[in-house]
């Protein structure tokens, strides 16, 4: 039997050596893995009868010890059989040579006490004093859930890598065990966040199975579509009392978010404080109901693997366990890598759909849901592998729909966030944001409108060449110009803009009587004057005389020019004389309030709010807004 079994990585082995050396001259019989645990092949059988014949796992945790596959198998295994015994810590111990303890995971050995690395002599002692507590070796077990309540998952495919994130989950489920290092005293929901088929449900899956010792209280799977069907289930089975009092583990998996507020899902908890949540869902917009754990696709190792080792398919499918799992099962049926790499890629029906005979490739864009989301996915569609920016789909935008760079900006804006938030878009490394092959092939497939695709295409092409001057088309008569086409969104947002300044104002806001100061009146109505000039230049829209139906144009033409000018260009010079009378010891206020035509004033003031509530209307009708203010006449 040993007393210890030395976890290292092997970037660590010549400064565990000594340590190795000196916990043998103590006394202690330390079994140290010389040769290693192949990449990729989980617990060998060997470090699995080892670690069955040591009383305690002492992790030498460097900021590389997480990354090595092989350590962390083998602190899961001794950290599931101390969490059996009822301490997670009783047979691990921690040596963490780093300056900080952010890098160990699970969090409860990250509030343990950790013996001083460069203090050899004072750590061999703390660990022959934690061995002697122990009785004989730790006890290895298969994992087995002890019961799954309600339903339990579809069938996965064989787990492989995640082990940092099962950890990153295991923590935030956990972390008021160690409150003096998270600063959290209540237990807090996890939400495992990312695409379609990145994952999301195999890793919660993957963690009830390896973790079950945490719940005695049994694993309840719940599926977020069918949520109000499980719980009638649940109160029908009678076990909503909870009876055993045990910490149990709660899964919601497919959250449906993009129809439910962030309150339906924060109900949609474990139902007693016993219960430990953890929400599956797309979405990012809800940071508010659980710690969040961001899963990406698998590293190029793992993902090349799944493959049968072909790196074309690897790097063509970009780390993403829904469609190389297709593809392992295809290479798995006969096919080979290469005809698999050129069906993926060939035109019609798409390969991971017949792979798996249904539509999976429909659930993986099935978010894109508003035009400017559409529109920046097909910017980013025909600027792949390129990053795109917010700034390249404005240019494109602007140059395909030949609307002003403001205009395209805010669409361009909507659309990655749109996008980002339902993880459609990663942040790329080197700025910009990132679209997943496998989105993009899923895209092809399902793109609704493929001629808009090949007109932002050609817009990303003449941008990218530097020829955004306006295209001219050929005609029997003789070349002309393309004529620019209605500006009509510009003058809806330009309309929207100007309407909520002069809804603020206070000419259409109503001056009570005696109240509110008449310089800021005209202050606020010249700069309304300031703001509708700057707005019609932003959009690139004229002030013009109406002569037919109202346009932005006329409606801030009438504006300026009819109704606000004439008011202003009367009473400031007025007011203005009169304050400069002000004597030095009586406040302006009161000064302004003696004005003998002060009264007057403000009667004309209160007679100029219907027609700015009559531009107000009309400009509504432009915006399509209503903020719920009309004019009587």
């Amino acid at each position: 039997m040993w007393d210890v079994f030395l976890s290292y990585s092997r970037g660590d082995v010549e400064r565990v050596r000594p340590l190795a050396r000196l916990l043998r001259d103590g006394g202690l019989d330390v079994f140290t893995d010389e040769t290693g645990v192949a990449s990729f092949a989980g617990i060998s059988d060997t470090i699995r009868r080892e670690l069955a014949r040591s009383k305690a796992l002492l992790a030498y945790y460097s900021a590389g010890y997480p990354e090595r596959e092989a350590c962390q198998w083998e602190l899961t295994t001794a950290y599931l059989a101390g969490l059996r015994e009822g301490d997670p810590r009783g047979r691990v111990m921690v040596v963490n040579p780093e300056a900080t303890t952010d890098h160990i995971h699970p969090v409860e050995l990250r509030d343990a006490r950790h013996a001083p690395a460069h203090d050899l002599s004072a750590l061999v002692a703390d660990v022959r004093e934690h061995v002697a507590r122990l009785d004989g070796p730790m006890a290895i077990q298969e994992r087995a859930v002890r019961r799954w309540l309600l339903g339990s998952p579809e069938p996965r495919p064989e787990f492989l890598g995640r082990l940092s994130e099962l950890w990153q989950v295991h923590s935030a489920l956990h972390a008021h065990s160690a409150p003096l290092v998270t600063g959290r005293a209540a237990a807090r929901a996890v939400q495992i966040r990312g695409m379609a088929g990145i994952g999301k449900s195999a890793l919660a899956q993957e963690y009830a199975l390896r973790f079950e010792a945490a719940y005695p209280g049994g694993v309840f799977w719940v599926s977020g579509q069918a949520y109000d069907d499980a719980v009638r289930a649940l109160s029908d089975s009678g076990v909503t009392s909870f009876g055993t009092a045990e910490p149990f583990l709660w899964i919601v998996d497919s959250v449906p978010d993009d129809r439910l507020t962030a309150r339906d899902i924060a109900a949609m908890a474990a139902p007693h404080p016993l219960g430990h949540t953890v929400f599956t869902l797309r979405s990012r917009a809800y940071d508010g109901i659980g710690t969040p754990v961001d899963l990406g696709p698998l590293d190029a190792p793992h993902a090349r693997v799944l493959v049968g080792g072909d790196e074309a398919l690897a790097e063509a499918l970009d780390g993403h366990p829904l469609a190389l799992g297709l593809l392992a099962r295809a290479i798995r049926a006969g096919h080979q890598p290469r005809e698999l790499y050129g069906r993926l890629h060939a035109r019609g029906t798409s390969l991971l759909d017949a792979l798996a005979e249904g539509d999976v490739t429909g659930a993986l864009v099935r978010d894109v849901d508003t035009a400017d989301a559409a529109d920046v996915l097909r910017c980013a569609a025909v600027l792949h592998p390129l990053p795109l920016t917010a700034e390249d789909a404005e240019r494109v935008l602007a140059a395909a729909d030949r609307v002003p760079r403001a205009v395209a900006a805010r669409r361009a804006a909507n659309g990655v966030a749109e996008l980002r938030v339902r993880s459609l878009l990663a942040p790329a490394d080197d700025g910009g944001w990132r679209l997943h092959p496998v989105t993009l092939h899923a895209w092809h497939h399902h793109d609704p409108a493929p001629a808009r695709t090949e007109s932002l295409r050609h817009a990303a092409l003449r941008s990218l060449c530097g020829r955004r001057g306006p295209a001219t088309l050929a005609f029997p008569g003789g070349r002309r110009e393309a004529p620019m086409a209605a500006p009509s969104e510009s003058e809806r947002m330009a309309a929207f803009d100007i309407q909520v300044e002069l809804v603020t104002r206070i000419g259409v806001q109503e001056l009570a009587p005696g109240t509110g100061s008449l310089r800021e009146a005209l202050a606020s109505l010249k700069s309304l004057i300031d703001f509708t000039r700057g707005t019609l230049h932003t959009y690139s829209v004229g002030l013009e005389r109406g002569s037919g139906a109202p346009t932005v144009q006329s409606l801030a033409y009438a504006l300026v020019n009819d109704t606000i000018r004439p008011f202003t260009s009367t009473w400031h010079p007025r007011l203005a004389a009169y304050e400069a009378r002000c004597p030095a010891d009586t406040a302006p206020l009161d000064h302004e309030a003696a004005w003998p035509q002060a009264e007057t004033m403000r009667t004309e003031l209160t007679v100029l709010r219907e027609p700015l509530l009559r531009i107000t209307e009309a400009l509504g009708d432009i915006s399509g807004a209503d903020f719920g203010v009309t004019a009587t006449g």
